[in-house]
């Protein structure tokens, strides 16, 4: 079959390798149908020294793919069904598992695409357990930007920042992935939405999706329109994930008691925060990392109800390394997909 696999820094390869082995007791075999393109992926293929992993390495960290055997005990999954998987091997039994907050796990073993084989080859056995069923009204393209990113944004907004109907959010990089995603889904909640990009064209593209309000920060100061918009009051929810370069003004964005979720640092790991601001402000800062596995099972319910991804390219499972280039570079407007 065939797979693609990364060598070393910057050197996917797609190779011939065996099929896996029959699935054993409580696993499902999986036909991948597409991946999609995270930053995760771009970091694995650049080399990080933190990674703990043994080349070569399958890629490819959220996916969909069709049902095409059962391992024994396996209920609830037929052949021909459409399934995400989940991508952090999770142990299943810990407290955190146990309460559904798997993206805490205790004994979680590496995440797939990125410390193990990801989902980048044609069949995969996966535990049933760490999959979750595809709504009939959910196209298949769509279904693969569930795994990671519409979890992540479901995780953010609603788990974490407790985004309201009728509330002020701002959304940095709407142009990304879960920034689209975001946008679109704020948007389909009664959120007025203001919306940053790089980009005069991406501006336009945002707008173009609902945003309310947005904001080149290349040439202007997103805090200073935020304040403007809200009539110096500041927003009630930054959506983050930029890192150095907007976090100052994220800060500075919001209302009093306002709520910042973060889920990245694309721009830089290290920024300074005005602590005095923190706490006469009482702004809540809220990490997010991963999300629960019903996360996904909420975007692709709302996937379901209407509201769908922005794809920026599909392309073949050749094309990896030049998507990986396209995504390193910040040239995309929502996701990037490679079909199987």
């Amino acid at each position: 079959m065939r797979a693609l696999q990364l060598f070393g820094d910057r050197d996917t390869r797609l190779v011939e390798r065996p099929e896996p082995p029959p699935p054993g007791p409580s696993e499902v075999r999986l036909r991948m149908r597409a991946v999609a393109l995270n930053h995760i992926d771009v970091w694995g293929w650049r080399g990080m020294a933190f990674a703990r992993r043994q080349l070569p390495l399958t890629v490819g960290a959220e996916a969909v793919g069709e049902v095409v055997a059962l391992g024994a005990g396996v209920e609830g999954w037929r052949i021909g069904q459409r399934a995400v998987p989940y991508g952090a091997l999770t142990c299943g039994t810990c407290r955190a598992c146990r309460e559904g907050r798997d993206n805490l796990c205790e004994n979680v073993r590496g995440v797939k695409g990125f410390h193990l084989d990801g989902f980048a080859q044609e069949l995969v056995n996966q535990e049933a357990r760490l999959l979750l069923p595809v709504p009939e009204e959910v196209a298949t393209e769509d279904a693969a930007c569930a795994g990671i990113t519409f979890s992540t944004v479901e995780h953010m907004l609603f788990d974490n920042a407790r985004l309201e109907p009728g509330e002020t959010i701002l959304i940095q990089a709407a142009g990304s992935g879960i920034g689209t995603a975001a946008l679109r889904i704020a948007k389909a909640i009664g959120c007025t939405v203001i919306a940053t990009a790089g980009s005069d064209e991406k501006c336009d593209r945002a707008r173009a999706l609902g945003a309310d309000h947005v904001v080149n920060y290349a040439t202007d100061r997103f805090e200073a329109v935020a304040r403007k918009v809200t009539k110096k009051r500041g927003v009630d929810v930054v959506f983050e994930h930029v890192g150095a370069t907007t976090w100052a003004g994220s800060l500075l964005s919001l209302r009093m008691g306002g709520r910042l979720v973060t889920c990245g640092s694309t721009s830089g790991v290290t920024a300074e925060t005005n602590l005095m601001m923190l706490f006469q402000r009482q702004l809540r800062i809220i990490g997010s990392f991963g999300a629960p596995m019903r996360s996904i099972g909420d975007g692709l319910a709302r996937m379901a109800a209407g509201v769908r991804p922005v794809l920026d390219t599909v392309a073949p499972l050749e094309g990896f390394a030049g998507a990986l280039q396209r995504l390193e570079s910040r040239q995309v407007f929502g996701k990037i997909l490679v079909t199987l």
